[in-house]
């Protein structure tokens, strides 16, 4: 079935898994508009997309900021009449810190940058969903979320606990409108997001295959695969669940 003149908006999208999942929802033929704080860097991945024939657009706002989110969310559903698919892609580790020492001001970063910013795209983007075809929001949760994350990111594993919380939340609540509501949750995806371990530490980064199952690590391509599948019409009565995209990762070996 084609997905012409179906609307995807993937926040993040600049760079990283974000970007590989836009590509992905552009091949498929979706008009995609990217989000992300690098004005420059969105700006040359639109001209990436466009040069390989996906109708792309970028718009510049943080996920944290709620006006932010709510005025340019409300732009694209005005613009194209309804939403068919939100990625709440966008989200991080914020940094590291251990309880005794964290800073109020950081504890609210972290639960903004991952929580936050779920809650604030997609009750924007409801009414527009609520006008799409096939539509549902998709986010990103992660192993942290169960462990609650290692030393340092005990707020990061808090916040991604919220984002599978949130995703059932929004499921329940949004069903009678057929908008369907799932995550993902990448493993150990080899991104600029361990890029500084990988140029300090590269026997550390490469000793982390050995706790994969598979035996490698992921790829961006890995989760947009999942992803391109979650948006479709395939997916069409899956609802509610996570899918650990982790090579086996989690079960530990």
């Amino acid at each position: 079935m084609s997905n012409k003149g179906k609307i995807a908006v993937v926040t993040g999208a600049t760079g990283g898994i974000g970007f590989e999942v836009a590509k992905r929802l552009g091949n498929d033929g979706y008009t995609v508009v990217l989000n992300g704080i690098d004005d420059k860097a969105g700006a040359e991945r639109v001209k990436e997309l466009t040069d390989a024939g996906i109708i792309a657009e970028y718009l510049g706002f943080d996920v944290t900021k709620e006006d932010a989110v709510t005025t340019n969310i409300k732009k694209i559903g005005d613009k194209y009449g309804k939403i068919d698919v939100l990625v709440n892609n966008a989200g991080g580790l914020g940094g590291r810190s251990r309880f005794e020492e964290m800073t109020t001001e950081f504890y609210r970063f972290v639960m903004a940058l991952n929580l936050d910013s779920v809650f604030f795209a997609s009750r924007a983007a409801i009414p527009y969903l609520k006008k799409g075809e096939h539509p549902s929001i998709i986010n990103y949760t992660s192993n942290a979320g169960w462990t609650a994350g290692g030393p340092g990111a005990g707020i990061y594993g808090t916040s991604k606990a919220g984002v599978h919380a949130i995703t059932r939340a929004l499921a329940k609540d949004l069903a009678e409108y057929g908008i369907r509501v799932n995550a993902v949750s990448p493993g150990t995806i080899d991104t600029p997001f361990h890029a500084q371990i990988k140029a300090t530490k590269p026997e550390v980064f490469a000793s982390w295959a050995n706790n994969i199952m598979l035996g490698r690590l992921g790829q961006p391509e890995d989760v947009a695969g999942v992803i391109s599948f979650l948006a479709s019409k395939d997916a069409s009565f899956i609802t509610a669940e996570t899918i650990q995209i982790g090579g086996g990762q989690a079960l530990g070996i």
